[in-house]
């Protein structure tokens, strides 16, 4: 492979900036809605009484995730002023593609960016809905159907499946017919944002840790795009990534100090599916190039393995659901999260560890995909999948709580969990 075109500093320098304004609104705006929250009783009580889901000691704001949304709002619309040929792109998209059409909209950077904004905001608003009224859970995946078809409508994910293929594939002379790839990549999309979405929002049980290990995993996220960009040499795609990055890193951080233990507002289903939906657009860009860029399923798969904390999670509350004889949409205390602070850590120290094997997942993932051959990267995953798994089973946690109740609770101050 040819030596990188740009430095690591070169990517950053004119972008980095973004995650300033991020954090400030989210800093300003979070103690307003949560005012908002209280005076309007949109709250999370406490049911220590019943199954002990929410043990937290008094009832606490909701609407979070609102804040979030703004934020990274903020954060895209500061990207939109600096973004390159701006003017350009807002002439394609008025003229329906120009002349390439439909296609050119499909290439178009700023279209890539309109169909995140709104489909954050989409997803926003159902997981705001269920916040105040508790939506079947039929309709609220029906809410990421409509936020996954913004952004296909976007041009992101429309081609996902091609990228995934393309080298087995052209390896063997068959190139897979347009009509074949693109309903497979409409549900690849589907998939993975219902995915997604649910990972982050059953991992949102304590307080902080959520929105701290999406942080962790934006910026292993950040890593990998920057180590994409260095290669560029026609940049269109990698900006809107680092952007991304950094808008929804820093959006995340300015509501962390209301949200770290003890929380004085939970970020809700509205800003858990926000992050899921977050990680699954960016998946999505990473089966995405710019002109001067190939794509491969390479970095697709270092993106899952960036995302392995909470994939490892809600794995893991699946497989006790099932051996339970339960719903996988219950709600109970089967996460990992969940039976460390059952098994006698704090809270703060669950969060804590969360954080550094958040960190670690991440880093693994960036270290592999760029120093590691394609099918090194994917052995090195999957031996740290049966070696996790493993542990689990060794240490009991693959194991239903007896008499299929949930277990006992010594939580002081915590996030509800929500379930699928």
């Amino acid at each position: 492979m040819a030596g990188p075109v740009h430095s690591a500093v070169e990517v950053l320098k004119p972008l980095w900036w973004i995650a300033v304004p991020a954090a400030g609104a989210s800093l300003a705006v979070t103690p307003i809605v949560r005012l908002c929250a209280y005076r309007l009783g949109v709250v999370d009580r406490p049911d220590v009484g019943d199954a002990g889901l929410k043990p937290h000691g008094r009832p606490v704001a909701y609407l979070g995730g609102v804040a979030m949304c703004l934020a990274l709002l903020t954060g895209l619309a500061c990207y939109v002023v600096v973004l390159p040929q701006l003017g350009t792109h807002w002439r394609q998209i008025a003229a329906g593609g120009g002349d390439a059409g439909w296609a050119g909209l499909m290439a178009n950077p700023l279209w890539h960016l309109l169909a995140v904004a709104v489909g954050a905001v989409v997803i926003t608003i159902v997981g705001l809905m269920d916040d105040l009224r508790d939506i079947q859970p039929h309709q609220k995946v029906g809410g990421q159907l409509l936020a996954a078809g913004v952004l296909l409508l976007g041009g992101v994910g429309h081609r996902l499946v091609g990228t995934l293929t393309d080298p087995v594939l052209r390896a063997w002379g068959v190139p897979l017919p347009l009509w074949v790839e693109v309903p497979l990549s409409v549900l690849l999309c589907i998939v993975l944002v219902i995915a997604t979405c649910n990972a982050t929002n059953l991992l949102d049980g304590l307080d902080g840790l959520c929105g701290g290990v999406t942080v962790i995993i934006a910026l292993g996220f950040l890593g990998l795009t920057v180590h994409l960009a260095m290669y560029d040499t026609a940049p269109q795609i990698d900006p809107l990534r680092v952007a991304l990055c950094l808008a929804m890193a820093g959006a995340v951080i300015g509501f962390l100090p209301y949200n770290l233990p003890p929380a004085t507002i939970f970020m809700g289903d509205a800003g858990s599916m926000l992050l899921g939906f977050f990680v699954a657009a960016m998946m999505m860009l990473f089966c995405k190039g710019s002109a001067g860029q190939a794509t491969t399923p390479r970095w697709f798969v270092s993106s899952l393995a960036v995302f392995g904390l909470p994939i490892l999670d809600t794995g893991l509350a699946v497989v006790r659901r099932i051996r339970a004889g339960r719903s996988i949409f219950a709600g109970d205390r089967s996460h990992l999260y969940d039976q460390l602070v059952d098994r006698g850590m704090s809270v703060k120290g669950v969060v804590g560890l969360f954080y550094v094997l958040a960190a670690a997942t991440a880093g693994i993932g960036v270290v592999a995909a760029i120093y590691l051959r394609g099918r090194y990267a994917m052995a090195l995953y999957g031996v740290g999948l049966v070696a996790v798994a493993l542990l689990f089973w060794k240490l009991g946690m693959v194991t239903p709580e007896a008499h299929g109740c949930p277990e006992g609770d010594n939580r002081d101050e915590t996030d509800a969990p929500d379930t699928l």
